[in-house]
């Protein structure tokens, strides 16, 4: 595994000149933070996406700019989905012994009770802040739902206690439930819900995944 990662420096900061980068397979980003002010660099496309496959969207990175070297975080990107090419990134310069805040995918587990029962679990929560350490920041938080019942629900109170992080978001929000077909077909056309029916009706419908 590796996390070394080859930077140069801008020095043509002009608009037209971003084009003929990204055409030579390099990427417009900047690096900042930890007191060293924001310098424009420019990374290459397949590396930095060999760098993400391998240790994750919240892995550490050795960047090596001209000589000189950082441990950054990917901290932004913009991608385009179709032609799968990152277009600008932004790396943020860490403290390896200073807590700071990142963005953790949600991914569910297993299979709950409630759905072989006919139920439909309905993820409201995809992503949380979290507090952190950089190394000790995890690409992910598992939520196994294999003991969900139709009607039940997990809060980030729940899964806060089995994790080794804070997790920043209020400990009453939704992170899945498991609803009757009913009520899933309720919240799906906006009807009017009964009481019991959790609030949040912006979680799309997810199936269990197994993916890490």
């Amino acid at each position: 595994m590796s996390n070394l990662l080859a930077a140069k420096e801008r020095t043509n900061l002009k608009h037209s000149n971003l084009r003929n980068l990204r055409e030579s397979g390099e990427i417009p980003a900047v690096v900042y933070g930890n007191q060293n002010g924001s310098t424009a660099i420019s990374v290459n496309n397949g590396e930095l996406q060999k760098t993400i496959k391998e240790i994750g969207r919240n892995g550490i990175i050795s960047l090596d700019l001209e000589g000189k070297s950082y441990k950054v975080m990917l901290s932004d990107y913009q991608k385009d989905p179709i032609k799968n090419f990152i277009y600008h990134a932004d790396f943020l310069i860490v403290d390896m012994s200073a807590q700071l805040q990142a963005q953790v995918r949600i991914n569910i587990v297993g299979t709950s009770k409630g759905v072989k029962d006919g139920g439909v679990l309905q993820q409201s929560l995809h992503e949380v802040t979290v507090t952190a350490k950089p190394n000790d920041i995890p690409e992910a938080i598992d939520v196994d739902v294999t003991e969900l019942q139709v009607g039940d629900t997990i809060y980030i109170g729940d899964i806060q206690s089995k994790q080794h992080v804070t997790i920043d978001n209020d400990g009453e929000e939704v992170v899945a439930s498991v609803l009757a077909p009913r009520q899933e077909e309720e919240i799906n056309t906006g009807e009017q819900q009964d009481g019991g029916i959790p609030e949040n009706e912006e979680g799309r419908e997810t199936k269990p995944s197994s993916e890490s």
